[in-house]
């Protein structure tokens, strides 16, 4: 049996969240809070190019159409289009997203996929893309509703100035470098290019096996959903007991649907993405 739950997220948009699936909405004894994942209307894909390779353009280079800010329904003005990139300008207070920023999502879920597209940064530049993320509310304790961040829900490609961002030499053994899976399994070969040039990522999800790719290389695969992987996040800063939220979500990431948003993250720092495709695997 299902219950609706509208969600006022604004006037002009109705959110909905489906509560049956007992991914969606929990409240357990271990201390884990009580959320609700919303869902929002999503774009069709067949209003999208394709190109010669079978890719789907999803971003390219002269329109936003598509894109909006996680747990927002239009554009942060702080994304914009800059020589036929997606530009975030910088706030320069981290992971403190201002009003007029926050992370800039692509409105459709996708399961199995090869994600392609470049990106760049400033000097000392951090951001990172996610994959398979679900918009996650939970209740703040007057009573409002609140959207958590993005991260707690999404695997992350790490996007990074490894030379000059001081994240580089933090987590293990690299693993917190550019095109690393965040926190967790470092990308070897690193084989980034500087602050200021472009670095061409790939992403390929398919049933579960995840390889990540930086300037023509395969850096690193891992299999979600697996004991592995459960492994791997309690070793991370989103274990059970340091995080119980981000350590369910990220567990069963993509919800019983094996299925997500692609999104790229303000982290108050100046940075580019282009040229992005995606081929569906299905």
């Amino acid at each position: 049996m299902k219950k609706i739950l509208l969600i006022a997220a604004s006037a002009a948009l109705v959110l909905t969240a489906v509560s049956c699936d007992n991914s969606k909405k929990k409240k357990k004894a271990d201390a884990t809070p009580e959320y609700t994942i919303v869902d929002a209307p999503q774009v069709d894909l067949a209003e999208f190019p394709v190109d010669d390779e079978g890719y789907i353009v999803i971003f390219d280079g002269s329109s936003l159409k598509g894109w909006r800010g996680y747990g927002k329904e239009g554009v942060p003005s702080r994304w914009t289009i800059d020589e036929g990139a997606i530009k975030f300008s910088g706030t320069g207070s981290g992971e403190a997203q201002t009003g007029e920023g926050g992370d800039l999502i692509f409105a459709h879920k996708f399961k199995n996929f090869e994600l392609s597209l470049e990106w760049k940064v400033s000097k000392g530049g951090n951001s990172g893309i996610f994959y398979l993320a679900r918009e996650v509310q939970t209740t703040k304790e007057d009573g409002t509703l609140q959207y958590e961040p993005i991260y707690i829900s999404a695997p992350e490609y790490q996007v990074l100035d490894n030379a000059n961002h001081p994240d580089a030499k933090l987590g293990k053994d690299g693993n917190r470098q550019s095109a690393s899976l965040y926190d967790m399994i470092p990308a070897v070969p690193q084989n980034q290019n500087p602050f200021g040039e472009w670095n061409q990522a790939t992403i390929m999800v398919y049933k579960g096996t995840v390889v990540h790719g930086q300037n023509g290389a395969n850096v690193l695969e891992y299999h979600l959903w697996t004991p592995k992987w459960t492994e791997m996040l309690q070793a991370s800063k989103f274990s059970k007991e340091a995080w119980p939220l981000a350590f369910e979500l990220l567990n069963n990431c993509g919800g019983n649907e094996h299925e997500g948003y692609i999104g790229i993250q303000d982290h108050g720092d100046d940075v580019w993405y282009r040229n992005i495709r995606v081929k569906i695997l299905d």
